[in-house]
């Protein structure tokens, strides 16, 4: 090899960074574009800003940008920002920018995503268009990082220092030309507005809120009787609530990543205050910080989670324990809770299914997988063979990818299914012991007909329902399913009382006012059972359910339909306790008499009987069969498009 040949060899020629071209509407448009182009054409596209704010002094810590800069060369700016490349995600663009520019590496339940600002500016002489979506995120630390742990990125950063909070307020407002502009009046207000209320709140005011709020609640004892349960039977009961519990640690994980530690954490400090013993009260109805009766309104912010020590966030700094931060959580509940990643959209989840294989589809959208990223799991790119959860991932075009929920909860459904085996082989009743065993199967092999199957024609003293069932929580698609436990003693008499309602299901589906083309021809009887309850768990927040009616799975309604569980000492509560004082109010004294427990029983059995019939299954005008949720879902996504 010549000296020359040797020199070129030598020489690396960076790409320029490409950014996601998006329409005025934030949406990607399929199109990527070098950063320069962007900026020179004035696309708009995605970028990340991350604040740094520190509890103990009320400061927000600011970076000077570098010299060489394109934009705003040495003025003082956000703690860190950048580009979202081409491809890439929100949230880990926002964390990888933190550590290049600054050095911090903090996992993502330290960044609490806030809002979007949208800069629409141009400057240096109209050379520098900036239409930019930024995705603006909080880092919540309780003391201020010393400024020595920083390792600071020389052709982004020239120094940081951290300031009051409204000190930079008003010197956004005198448009001080040190600092970056930003019109605090406008959207970017809302970050200061955020941190003022926060920390600046009334004790006492807050306590009365949260006091209204339990007072919507009313507490019940209910009583089950266990007479008709052998001590074979006790025991069985003692393994399947040992069972149930751990139903509830993965619908905490569900519903929040963070949210296992925000829960340890208000608990562990509920006697601290009359304050924290309200917050703990009322985030154990609602198993999370958003109300479940005041539409999902958060109830408490990160200021109120758990605290958190990373010793390795940063470089180490002599008589500095580390870095402390807030476990964070987004005061507007995310409606794809913990299934998806959060900051994915329905078009690249789109874009990324429309690439999948027919079965690969199925797991997608199937009840009991979870959706996250390659990119999770490195910063950098060299992610093309990635072991995840025992699997071989190559990484593809597309950042996203299926777990199945016997992997992703594996720790808790191995220890589930144990439990289950122990107490399938010491049940007396066969159906529960067929039942018990096959559940404990499902769990670790992802695959619940045959279980379900036999949750239908369980025929027991001891009833329990357990599992993954209601997609209430998945509020972008309705997918993916729930766990959940119900234990209960079987009311025989009230169970014989209402065969009458389950074998005349197909009666109903012929009387439904539709076209007779969507109804079915061969609607099963569904078995109802009557409960008492005696533990629930899981995902059973809020509002107490009254029934059910399951499964979900479309293969097991079109072969066998579905069954009904009626927990009858519940129904009696709901009616003593909320619809008698209703009726007290609202009924003439002539007809109160009509106002019965009966009769608000039959009604819910009607509702529970709607479940059962109405077209699950449906032809497309092409022959080819579908199911209802997936037309929706394709229906969806046309208009998402347009």
């Amino acid at each position: 090899m010549t000296e020359a040949a040797a020199a070129s060899s030598a020489v690396v020629v960076m790409e320029e960074e490409r950014l996601d071209v998006l329409s005025k509407t934030g949406q990607k448009t399929g199109v990527s574009k070098p950063r320069g182009e962007v900026h020179r054409d004035g696309d708009y596209h995605r970028a990340v800003h991350v604040w740094i704010y520190a509890e103990s002094t009320q400061e927000l810590l600011l970076q000077r940008r570098a010299d060489c800069k394109d934009s705003y060369p040495g003025q003082w700016d956000i703690s860190s920002a950048g580009h979202i490349s081409a491809g890439d995600s929100s949230l880990v663009s926002a964390q990888r920018e933190l550590q290049e520019e600054l050095g911090i590496s903090l996992p993502k339940d330290a960044f609490e995503f806030i809002f979007i600002y949208l800069q629409e500016c141009v400057i240096n002489d109209g050379k520098f268009i900036n239409n930019e979506f930024n995705d603006v995120y909080l880092v919540t630390t309780v003391d201020p990082i010393p400024l020595e742990a920083f390792t600071l990125q020389e052709t982004e950063v020239s120094a940081v220092k951290y300031i009051s909070h409204e000190e930079y307020r008003s010197l956004l407002v005198k448009e001080d030309p040190d600092y970056v502009p930003y019109d605090v009046d406008e959207q970017y207000g809302q970050l200061f507005e955020i941190i003022r209320k926060r920390y600046t709140e009334n004790t006492v005011a807050r306590s009365l809120s949260l006091q209204k709020q339990l007072c919507r609640y009313a507490s019940v004892s209910l009583d089950a009787e266990l007479t008709g349960l052998s001590n074979t039977d006790r025991k069985t009961l003692g393994l399947l609530i040992k069972a149930a519990k751990l139903m509830d640690e993965i619908f905490y994980l569900q519903v929040w990543y963070s949210n296992p530690a925000l829960r340890d954490w208000l608990k562990e400090h509920a006697g601290a205050s009359e304050l924290d013993k309200l917050k703990w009260l009322y985030y154990s109805i609602n198993k999370s910080p958003w109300s479940c009766l005041d539409e999902n309104e958060a109830f408490l912010t990160t200021t109120d989670s758990a605290i958190k020590l990373l010793p390795e966030a940063t470089k180490p700094v002599s008589g500095w324990k580390g870095l402390e931060y807030k476990a964070a959580f987004p005061s507007l509940k995310p409606p794809g809770a913990n299934f998806y990643p959060p900051d994915m959209d329905k078009m690249e989840f789109k874009l990324w299914n429309d690439s999948l294989t027919e079965k690969e589809q199925n797991d997608a959208m199937g009840f009991f997988t979870v959706i996250t990223r390659y990119s999770e799991f490195s910063l950098d790119s060299s992610l093309s063979n990635h072991a995840v959860h025992g699997t071989n991932h190559l990484m593809t075009a597309h950042d996203l990818y299926s777990v199945p929920y016997s992997k992703e909860y594996n720790s808790f459904l191995r220890k589930a299914a144990e439990l289950l085996h122990e107490a399938g082989d010491l049940a007396g009743s066969t159906s529960l012991k067929r039942l018990l065993h096959s559940k404990a199967d499902a769990f670790l092999s992802n695959d619940y007909y045959e279980s379900d199957i036999a949750w239908m024609e369980l025929d027991s003293k001891l009833d329990i329902t357990i599992g993954p069932y209601e997609t209430y929580e998945d509020e972008i698609f309705g997918y993916k399913a729930t766990f959940e436990a119900f234990i209960g003693i079987r009311d025989d008499k009230a169970t014989a009382q209402l065969k009458l309602f389950g074998d005349n299901l197909q009666f109903l589906e012929q009387n439904l006012p539709m076209d007779s083309a969507y109804k079915s021809k061969n609607v099963n009887a569904a078995p109802i059972r009557v409960i008492q309850l005696l533990y629930n768990a899981g995902d059973v927040k809020g509002p107490q359910t009254v029934a059910f009616n399951l499964p979900n799975d479309e293969r097991i309604v079109k072969d066998r339909g579905t069954s009904m569980v009626m927990l009858k000492n519940v129904s009696e509560a709901k009616f003593k306790h909320i619809l008698q004082p209703i009726a007290d109010v609202c009924i003439s004294k002539e007809q109160k008499g009509l106002v019965d427990f009966e009769s608000f029983f039959t009604h819910t059995i009607c509702h529970e009987c709607c479940h059962g019939i109405g077209p699950h299954t449906i032809t497309l005008p092409d022959g080819q069969k579908s199911t209802v949720r997936k037309v929706i879902y394709i229906t969806f996504l046309f208009m998402v498009h347009l």
